[in-house]
């Protein structure tokens, strides 16, 4: 049973709904554009707010799915968590698009808003904040993935949510290697500020 629900959150991970959204609806390759991630924040660089908040609801959906699902049919907590890593680790190396997958971070958001929902609360607070203040998308992921294993830990999580917090935290620190190098330079994509008047 648990390799079955691991196998089909991992699928349900791998839809790149980002790819098809904006080519779908917007005409464009995010695999070609901008910084060629298949992610939200790619969508909303190359293709607007719009159609990234698209994205960014349906790769959320499919991590909280994939642990929905696990809940639904019975499996305790450590499969719960199985299946929320797979949803991630299918957005990070998708079998639609050889294995080329986003950053997982909108899918790791979906999937532990079912698993930790007060400590994930409070990571998304840390990334607005942070994006709010900073203007770079990338500084406010990569604040939130630290933030989330121990904000499930102060908030009492099991020890299975907080190591799979860690690792997938892990992950997404380790697909935003070359934003980090960018912060460091000065050349990270940033929001752009709306003109008042």
């Amino acid at each position: 049973m648990i390799w079955l629900l691991v196998g089909a959150s991992y699928l349900a991970g791998a839809v790149p709904f980002a790819h098809l959204v904006a080519r779908g609806l917007g005409g464009l390759d995010v695999r070609s554009a901008g910084s060629r991630n298949v992610g939200a924040t790619n969508v909303l660089r190359v293709a607007g707010p719009s159609l990234a908040g698209l994205v960014l609801a349906l790769d959320a959906g499919k991590g909280a799915a994939a642990v929905l699902a696990a809940r639904a049919v019975g499996v305790d907590e450590g499969g719960q968590a199985a299946a929320a890593a797979a949803a991630v680790a299918g957005h990070v190396w998708p079998v639609w698009l050889r294995f080329r997958g986003g950053k997982g971070v909108a899918v790791a958001g979906g999937a532990f808003a079912v698993l930790a929902p007060l400590a994930t609360g409070m990571a998304v607070a840390v990334f607005v904040t942070v994006v709010s203040i900073s203007r770079y998308v990338s500084f406010g992921s990569l604040a939130a993935a630290v933030a989330l294993p121990l904000l499930a830990l102060a908030a009492g999580a099991s020890a299975v949510i907080v190591a799979t917090a860690v690792g997938v935290a892990g992950l997404i620190l380790a697909r935003h290697r070359a934003n980090l190098d960018r912060l460091r330079t000065g050349t990270e994509w940033r929001l752009a500020l709306r003109r008042r008047g």
